[in-house]
């Protein structure tokens, strides 16, 4: 017999012609929407459709980017927000995971915290950002709290809906197999909740770095929404989106780190998976 070559050669190996041809198709369908924006992006600023004022053109935006890369100003803005945005999720799932689970397996206290919690909902937390102020003052600790407020319901709301809507039919075969509470809660109810969980973590973490953002603009001397209200107020759009086009990527990197996740420790994630 002879040898067929090494296996990334072979057909079906990670470079044969259908895998190549998958890798392609991915990369054209995330990165054509991109391309084809940056694109009209640089027409419009060579011909003209826009003032450079109202938006500057994309070489501009990318030499600004790097100037503040190069001095040291960007990471010192990345870093303070990171810092404020993994604190507050942080926070917010450690109260919003066993809080979430608790009510889903007590219906009744589900019913008597059901209309604080839905004011504490549908209040936006950037009102209570003048409080927070008062209270704390203009440190860490009012942004921090703005983060945990406007990421602890996406978590809390999709852990209360997983525990609270568990297979009747798979709980009444644990109870037939004469399963435990707590049992029936690790086998049963909590893989079951798990999808749900994840989404919470996914769409909280996105809430973050929103809410992170407008409290910056309001009351921070370092970070990307403080960067962006910088540039606004010196008139250099460029800057401004320098801080929207890193904000961006920094989400993105984010979002793509959950998913990893959930692929590598979330089996019924493949399952769910909508994308």
């Amino acid at each position: 017999m002879y040898d067929k070559g090494p296996l990334c050669f072979r057909h079906g190996g990670f470079f044969s012609g259908n895998a190549m041809k998958r890798i392609l198709t991915k990369i054209l369908t995330i990165g054509a929407l991109p391309l084809l924006l940056g694109i009209c992006w640089q027409l419009g600023s060579t011909w003209h459709w826009w003032g450079s004022y109202i938006v500057p053109p994309p070489e501009r935006v990318w030499t600004s980017w790097l100037q503040l890369a190069s001095s040291g100003q960007l990471a010192r803005h990345v870093g303070a927000s990171l810092m404020r945005v993994l604190t507050g999720f942080a926070i917010a799932s450690a109260l919003a995971l066993p809080g979430g689970i608790w009510l889903g397996l007590h219906p009744a206290a589900r019913r008597v915290c059901h209309s604080l919690l839905e004011f504490l909902r549908n209040v936006p937390p950037l009102a209570l950002l003048p409080m927070l102020i008062l209270w704390f003052g203009i440190g860490e600790a009012s942004k921090i709290i703005i983060v945990v407020l406007a990421t602890f319901f996406p978590i809390f709301l999709n852990t209360l809906d997983g525990m609270s809507h568990p297979d009747e039919q798979l709980l009444e075969m644990g109870r037939v197999y004469g399963l435990s509470s707590r049992a029936i809660f690790w086998h049963i109810r909590l893989p079951q909740a798990l999808p749900a969980m994840y989404t919470g973590l996914r769409i909280g973490l996105g809430y973050s770095w929103r809410s992170l953002i407008g409290a910056e603009m309001i009351a921070a001397a370092a970070g990307l929404g403080y960067l962006i209200l910088d540039g606004e107020e010196m008139a250099r759009p460029d800057i401004v989106l320098a801080g929207i086009l890193t904000l961006g990527i920094l989400g993105i990197a984010a979002d793509a780190f959950m998913r990893f996740l959930g692929r590598r420790y979330l089996w019924t994630e493949r399952k769910w998976h909508h994308e």
